[in-house]
């Protein structure tokens, strides 16, 4: 069994910030692969499901950003799970949006929920680290995370959402690769029309001619020369 976690903050006056990235995340794998409705226990909202072969409980902390570490080791101690069976989907800042990058251990580079999780529940668990871009100013991080996505970026968002849904059933095998070449097919998709190329065919060559030692003019020539033909 594994346990996934989307960082945010509840209510509808966040659902479309940056910094909720992560419950779109899983509100996406969620609708997509037919897990049961959410449900409230430990401090947020949870969804049970399979990806392939694994089991996945999928939650969504309601404690704000800045407690989730509450809600995800709630979830842990009552499934008796070691960090190592934890994955975090969360907004990264110095990564350009629509990149993602995958993460083992580590540290938690001030982002407050995860931070929080660090505290308790220790740092070796795995993240997905999704990136929103960084405003270029330190001062304005908070308003940044805590604003909507533009409309600019919602066809970008979207796709990226649907790449890591339709690779969800890799990265709960462990296929870490194979879940990032999902959302990169997303994000890039093969240009319309394009075919392999193929090598040119050869140009067969002219039948070999039979070897004779008969001299030419001789009749025994001229019968050779004919059926070979």
């Amino acid at each position: 069994m594994q346990l996934w976690v989307g960082l945010g903050n509840p209510g509808a006056k966040y659902a479309r910030n940056r910094h909720n990235i992560g419950f779109m995340a899983l509100d996406r794998i969620a609708a997509d692969h037919g897990f049961s409705p959410w449900r409230r226990k430990f401090n947020g909202q949870v969804s049970d499901g399979r990806l392939g072969n694994a089991r996945i409980t999928l939650l969504k902390p309601e404690t704000f950003m800045n407690l989730s570490g509450q809600s995800v080791a709630a979830a842990l101690g009552f499934f008796k799970l070691a960090p190592d069976a934890l994955t975090v989907f969360h907004d990264e800042l110095d990564l350009a949006p629509g990149k993602i990058r995958l993460k083992s251990g580590g540290g938690h580079a001030g982002h407050n929920g995860l931070r929080s999780i660090h505290a308790h529940c220790g740092e070796a668990y795995g993240r997905v680290r999704i990136g929103i871009g960084h405003p270029g100013n330190k001062a304005q991080v908070s308003n940044y995370v805590l604003a909507d996505f533009a409309k600019a970026e919602a066809e970008g968002l979207d796709d990226m959402l649907r790449g890591m849904s339709e690779g969800a059933a890799k990265l709960a095998d462990g296929d870490g690769p194979g879940f990032l070449n999902a959302v990169a097919l997303r994000l890039n998709p093969p240009r319309a029309g394009t075919k392999p190329e193929t090598p040119p065919i050869a140009p067969l060559k002219p039948a070999a001619q039979p070897e004779t030692s008969a001299p030419p003019g001789s009749k025994l020539r001229q019968l050779l020369e004919k059926f070979s033909k």
